[in-house]
């Protein structure tokens, strides 16, 4: 679809940096910038959908909760409104170990969205204006402003593209195909012509989303309730537990059954999915309920969670049972399901397509190789979800900032953060689909927990300027309770007498036969820093703010000690190769005896650094042996 303006006006408000939607990403990018002292301006098709969730009514889950904490940790917003909008909290995986521990909070969503915007509209050098952005202004390979639909210029000196999932959209189920965003909202169908005509390589892709359920509908008798934790962890590191510990809502859970099946495959040919009527590629990780039933032909039965939107709404969502199916069919699955058998659908289930990029045209730092000042961020960059979109919008704003200070942009490696191992496998592997955040994709899984994000991250966030003089010395003080409690519980010793053997036969643990320290007995699985103060005569009397937090660090760092010393070897390795950085000014056709693969690879990707050169598809150890002796006589 052509854009062309009857008018064209010059708005001379002046502003350093626009971003281009208003969703997860497009907030955490327009606050970072905002905060850091430039003029912004976020452009929204519409400002009902600012933070709006469209999809699941939560934040957080596997990995996506560490995600949220790194956030935090960095000066970002949705740790802290999800903390004040959640109505059950749950922390995921508590019988496993503490690397794959992971918070998830249901939202309220119209209140998240709510508060969300009012952060945005209270923010100083922050402005929001509701308009479809049709252009970016490039000139020299330079980004120089924006225009929108109205014809109005923007002049700037940086773009932040957080286009979501409204670039040219499509909702689809059965043959009802309407073009416009998610939750009917409007599409915005002008800029990807302009992005192709800057040299932009542009993907299809797709996501779905299941049906709204009135409440009145349920028979929840014949369900599983669910309850959150009857102890509540915040997200955010600023926010005080005492704040959190509230009355929750139930979620419920029930089953699909072999009936819910056979309906699927009997309407299969009605599937715009299976049909060839949806061009997009969906995600692999969060199917829609016909793949599931296509590609798990053997289960004759998978999980369906019935989860309140809202504490002022009687809508819920199905989750896990995504469909693109016609609304006959949807009425009739939906009704085999347990508890369902009489529910009447507020808002039909739909599959939604949208134009976005081909993520590997990105540097580290989210800036186009080939745009200066043009950066991107979120669903936009070949993502799924909220969190991965929140976290690439803070890192896009940071550096968008960074480069308009005359700084070095913040590259996040994979050993310093979740964040870092999303951007580098965004930037740096090739995909055909929408990415999924899992624990499973990080290498130091164990260093890179969620309890530990403000050690990891919060120094950073204090050099960039996002977090508070205040806030960083409590992150000192804290750290150095911990190393002086840890040093100490390595060298204080408890005797085998009756005071400690008594103890520990309480807790069902083996005698002592002799002296032992504290650490040693902290180390036993069945055992734990708080149960062993009767024993411990020197403990200390650590700040009541701190005492949570600190005594859980003491734990891990005692108890996975071992662990973590060799994961932080390996780290010293893959920092040795991330280090070695390639000169941006390199060519590769005077590099002798890379393989010829290699050779294209490298000259599409062009990698910053010796670690990330190594994992592109297609370039060989060998390869890169050769690239290192190059660059030594170099």
């Amino acid at each position: 679809m052509k854009y062309s303006a009857n008018s064209v006006w010059v708005n001379k408000d002046g502003y350093d940096v626009v971003v281009i939607g208003a969703g997860h990403a497009g907030c955490e990018a327009a606050l970072a910038t905002a905060r850091l002292g430039y003029q912004t301006m976020v452009f929204t098709v519409s400002v009902e959908s600012i933070a709006l969730m469209p999809c699941n009514p939560n934040i957080g889950g596997s990995s996506k909760g560490h995600l949220v904490r790194e956030i935090d940790a960095l000066g970002g917003e949705m740790g802290k409104v999800i903390d004040q909008t959640f109505i059950q909290s749950k922390m995921l995986n508590k019988s496993k170990g503490p690397a794959v521990h992971s918070l998830r909070a249901q939202a309220d969503k119209a209140w998240y969205s709510r508060t969300m915007r009012q952060v945005l509209e209270n923010q100083d050098n922050l402005d929001i204006k509701q308009d479809e952005v049709v252009k970016i202004l490039v000139d020299e390979g330079k980004v120089t402003g924006v225009q929108t639909f109205s014809g109005t210029i923007y002049p700037c000196r940086a773009v932040i593209l957080c286009t979501g999932t409204y670039l040219r959209s499509r909702c689809i189920y059965g043959d009802v195909s309407n073009y416009t965003g998610p939750n009917g909202l409007q599409a915005a169908n002008y800029l990807t012509d302009c992005l192709e005509d800057l040299g932009i390589k542009m993907y299809r892709f797709k996501t779905g989303t299941p049906a709204r359920i009135d409440k009145n509908s349920v028979d929840f008798s014949k369900m599983e309730e669910q309850f959150g934790d009857e102890k509540v962890i915040p997200f955010s590191f600023t926010t005080d537990p005492k704040d959190v510990q509230i009355d929750q809502s139930s979620c419920w859970l029930t089953y699909t059954n072999p009936r819910t099946h056979e309906i699927i495959r009997k309407n299969l040919d009605r599937s715009p999915l299976f049909s060839g009527m949806i061009e997009g590629t969906g995600p692999r990780y969060c199917p829609s309920i016909e793949d599931k039933v296509v590609k798990f032909a053997d289960k004759d039965r998978h999980q369906v969670f019935i989860e309140p939107e809202g504490l002022e709404t009687n809508e819920m969502y199905i989750g896990g049972m995504s469909s693109s199916l016609p609304e006959d069919v949807q009425y009739e699955m939906y009704r085999t399901v347990p508890g369902l058998e009489n529910v009447k659908i507020v808002r039909n289930a739909y599959a939604i397509e949208y134009d976005c990029i081909d993520a590997r045209q990105l540097r580290p730092s989210l800036e186009f190789k080939n745009i200066s000042g043009l950066y991107s961020g979120g669903q936009f960059n070949g993502s799924s979800g909220y969190e991965e979109a929140a976290a690439q919008g803070l890192i896009a704003g940071i550096n968008a900032a960074r480069k308009l200070q005359g700084k070095e942009s913040i590259i996040l490696d994979r050993s310093q953060a979740y964040i870092g191992v999303l951007i580098d496998d965004l930037v740096t592997k090739e995909s055909h689909e929408p990415y999924r955040m899992m624990t499973s994709r990080a290498e130091y899984r164990l260093l890179l927990r969620q309890d530990n994000a403000d050690q990891r991250l919060t120094r950073i966030g204090y050099e960039v300027g996002l977090i508070s003089e205040k806030r960083y010395h409590r992150l000192l003080e804290k750290e150095e309770l911990i190393q002086k409690e840890v040093k100490r519980l390595t060298h204080a010793s408890v005797g085998a007498n009756e005071k400690v053997q008594n103890l520990l036969k309480s807790y069902e643990s083996t005698p002592l036969s002799s002296g032992s320290t504290v650490a040693e007995l902290i180390r036993r699985p069945e055992l734990s820093y708080e149960m062993l103060a009767d024993i411990d005569e020197c403990r200390p009397v650590l700040p009541e703010e701190l005492e949570e937090e600190v005594v859980e660090q003491i734990n891990i760092s005692i108890k996975y000690d071992g662990y973590i010393s060799r994961q932080k070897k390996q780290v010293e390795q893959f920092k040795k190769l991330e280090n070695k950085k390639i000169p941006e000014d390199i060519d590769y056709n005077l590099v002798k005896s890379l393989r010829l693969e290699a050779l294209q690879k490298l000259k599409e990707y062009r990698p910053a650094s010796i670690g990330q050169a190594s994992r592109i598809s297609g370039v060989s150890p060998a390869d890169i042996s050769v690239l290192l002796v190059y660059l030594e006589m170099r």
